[in-house]
């Protein structure tokens, strides 16, 4: 009796054991989060001289002629740039501690490439504390990298790191919608390898063909 009793206890332990595994099998498993986009020292060249003032707080350094900045998620290119950083340490130093980017001002030729898409415009001023890029120009345009969306318009934010965009007047050129118009819903496309609809018969052109019609004989009537 004992050890019925303890096969017995057995069996219901493995099916709590076998209930648990197969709820846990079918929960969905927590996917991990996107890895982020790992940060890069910012690198600015130029085919011109560089010019670099100091004061007690700021350093401004100034490019002229080709100018490209890569950084973490950014290339620019432009013919001007003008680069502000926060600085720290001895204020009568010629060379101080340079802190973080304030702002990045670039002018002529503007060309910034971000993820997905890319920017052109007149005027483009990066500030990285805030995350934001505002563009101008005659008119600045986003694109994406595959050409299928662009939108123009005289000042754009950008959103660094993010899809987003605010546009002032804009103008945006979308991919094509089918047509909408009255009827268009029951048009049907013609299948692959099949011939195209023919237009209707030119009724001038037909020729005239008899038309036989059998006529079943009338039945006899009876006597």
């Amino acid at each position: 009796m004992k050890s019925a009793r303890t096969a017995l206890r057995l069996l219901v332990v493995g099916a709590c054991l076998q209930a648990i595994l197969s709820r846990a099998a079918q929960e969905p498993k927590p996917q991990p989060p996107d890895p982020a986009v790992a940060p890069i020292p910012t690198e600015i060249t130029s085919a011109g001289p560089a010019e670099m003032v100091s004061t007690a707080t700021e350093t401004i350094f100034t490019f002229q002629d080709q100018v490209v900045v890569v950084g973490t998620n950014l290339k620019l290119t432009c013919d001007r740039l003008v680069v502000v950083a926060k600085r720290t340490g001895d204020p009568k130093a010629t060379l101080g501690k340079q802190e973080n980017f304030k702002s990045l001002i670039a002018t002529g030729h503007v060309r910034l490439v971000q993820s997905e898409r890319e920017a052109l415009c007149d005027r483009a001023e990066v500030f990285p504390g805030e995350d934001k890029v505002i563009l101008t120009g005659s008119p600045a345009t986003v694109r994406s990298n595959d050409g299928r969306y662009a939108g123009s318009g005289p000042e754009m934010i950008l959103e660094r790191g993010q899809q987003r965009a605010v546009i002032k007047s804009p103008r945006f050129v979308l991919p094509p919608l089918r047509d909408l118009g009255p009827g268009k819903d029951k048009a049907k496309s013609t299948p692959p390898g099949a011939p195209a609809p023919s237009s209707p018969p030119d009724s001038s052109k037909m020729i005239s063909v008899p038309i036989t019609v059998p006529i079943t004989p009338k039945p006899a009537s009876p006597p």
